[in-house]
């Protein structure tokens, strides 16, 4: 099940911005048992979006999430994007409106054309409904891949996925179970460490592992170990994820290194 996030807007690629939304949802997508295979952060360029979303559709991956874009202003141009690069038109889709409508009448607001253009959707979308904010998020079929468009904002964001997205894709997609299993090292360079984790991840080739240095290298290092396996079920990647961390502490201390299990990657 592989994955890709865009997060889109030129506050974002600037450093205007921090960039959560991709932590966010790398996270959720990789508990969930997707792969992502990257993060695309974009300036608000109808062209430039299409081109890379067109790339990255031609490989037929199983999901893609865009973030940014969907409000009111002439630079939220990512609908027309998606719409663009999956050969439809975008049009006003009434689900949408009638959220829209739905939430400018509650402030005693009328509906203007700005207003309006949250409505447009890529041919064929269905309307996310957003609980927080006004623009609806997008969730569109484009062959083998759902391509799913939330907003920026990321309380909105957040709001949308957990109510919303992430119920649908445990519906529709076959996940995988995720186990994980975090340790420090004292006392063995990563250097020395990666030999080891070589060894095990020839014998275990489901197996993923990053050690993170954090101390230094040579003259007093330290190192988080993050293992980590997938399975079709919960017993079976919880047992994968058991031994292959121990199988690797345990080489690691007979390198000399002091194991202290648990940990944080923050």
């Amino acid at each position: 099940m592989k994955a890709w996030l865009f997060t889109l807007g030129t506050e974002v690629v600037t450093g205007r911005v921090v960039n959560t939304n991709a932590a966010y949802l790398g996270r959720r997508l990789t508990l969930l048992g997707f792969e992502v295979l990257g993060n695309v952060s974009l300036v608000d360029d109808v062209e430039l979006i299409a081109g890379w979303l067109s790339l990255v559709l031609s490989g037929r991956p199983a999901l893609v999430v865009t973030t940014g874009g969907l409000g009111p202003t002439y630079d939220d141009v990512t609908l027309e994007a998606v719409a663009k690069a999956a050969g439809r038109r975008l049009v006003l889709n009434e689900h949408a409106l009638e959220m829209v409508k739905r939430r400018y009448e509650e402030r005693g607001l009328p509906l203007t054309p700005e207003r309006v253009k949250m409505a447009y959707l890529p041919e064929g979308g269905e309307a996310i409904p957003n609980p927080v904010g006004t623009a609806p998020g997008c969730w569109l079929r484009h062959g083998e891949t759902i391509v799913v468009s939330l907003p920026g904002v990321p309380s909105e964001l957040e709001a949308m996925w957990e109510g919303y997205v992430e119920p649908r894709l445990r519906e529709v997609a076959p996940l995988r179970h995720i186990a994980e299993r975090i340790f420090t090292v004292v006392g063995v360079p990563e250097s020395s460490a990666a030999a080891v984790v070589k060894r095990l991840l020839h014998r275990y080739p489901s197996i993923y592992v990053k050690t993170h240095p954090k101390g230094h290298e040579t003259r007093g290092p330290v190192l988080l170990v993050y293992v980590q396996a997938s399975a079709s079920s919960r017993e079976e990647a919880e047992n994968a994820a058991d031994i292959a961390a121990k199988e690797l502490a345990a080489e690691l201390e007979n390198l000399g290194g002091s194991v202290t299990w648990g940990g944080s990657l923050q």
